[in-house]
């Protein structure tokens, strides 16, 4: 089984997807992309809102290759009590600039005494940006002793979602690649229903939904939570 990790805007879409039974409590700001950071004055409210046993996590955007600055927001999220901190890799050119990056914030986590989960993220259509490719992300994440990767679509139409990028033999070879280094992987970018529960039977770890979880007025809703819920913890 997966967990469900749903992707919210605010402290009421938050407490919608706890009580829909989500696993994870993303908060982001899809204004700003796939990845985009939100205020950090709203994560603290959402990690005030939830119970404590909720793992909440929170994206710190798509990062130019910053090591320091990248350290710095790292650390701030973390602050706030966030259970995962993830960290998009979008002006990441090569192996060996991710690694320093995403090890760069290791450090400055651990020094710091913070036990936050982190998080490697690249985008499926990474070519249409120039970004890393996500084959990497296994081999940044283990050399810079992060604790998974995430997989995600930068370009999110109607239509395009991670399938459309990658198919079923990558992302599992993805998800083996990972569970052999100790990581665990994450799935998302654009996925309805149908497609997070590919995710799961492709063995992800973790699988992130927003869009197919709005109700009309394009708010989270926790009817359809339920229903994703219900899909990432089946058992194959």
């Amino acid at each position: 089984m997966a967990k469900l990790m749903v992707s919210v805007v605010d402290e009421a879409e938050a407490l919608e997807a706890f009580k829909g039974g989500a696993d994870i409590i993303d908060v982001k700001n899809p204004s700003e992309g796939a990845l985009g950071a939100q205020k950090p004055q709203l994560i603290l409210k959402v990690r005030r809102a939830l119970p404590r046993r909720v793992e909440v996590s929170a994206t710190l955007g798509d990062l130019p290759y910053l090591p320091g600055t990248s350290s710095l927001a790292a650390v701030g999220a973390a602050s706030m009590g966030v259970n995962y901190v993830k960290v998009g890799l979008f002006g990441v050119k090569t192996l060996e600039e991710a690694v320093h990056m995403v090890k760069a914030i290791r450090e400055a986590l651990k020094a710091l005494g913070f036990k936050t989960m982190l998080v490697a993220c690249g985008y499926a259509d990474s070519r249409e940006y120039g970004s890393l490719n996500p084959s990497m992300l296994p081999l940044v994440a283990y050399k810079a002793e992060a604790d998974g990767i995430l997989v995600d679509v930068k370009r999110k139409e109607r239509g395009i979602n991670l399938f459309s990028y990658l198919n079923r033999e990558t992302l599992a070879k993805l998800v083996a690649e990972g569970r052999n280094l100790g990581l665990f992987t994450a799935m998302a970018g654009g996925l309805n229903l149908e497609g997070l529960a590919r995710c799961a039977e492709l063995g992800a770890d973790v699988v992130g939904v927003r869009r197919a979880l709005l109700a009309e007025n394009g708010r989270i809703n926790r009817s359809l939570v339920a229903k994703a819920v219900k899909l990432a913890h089946q058992t194959l």
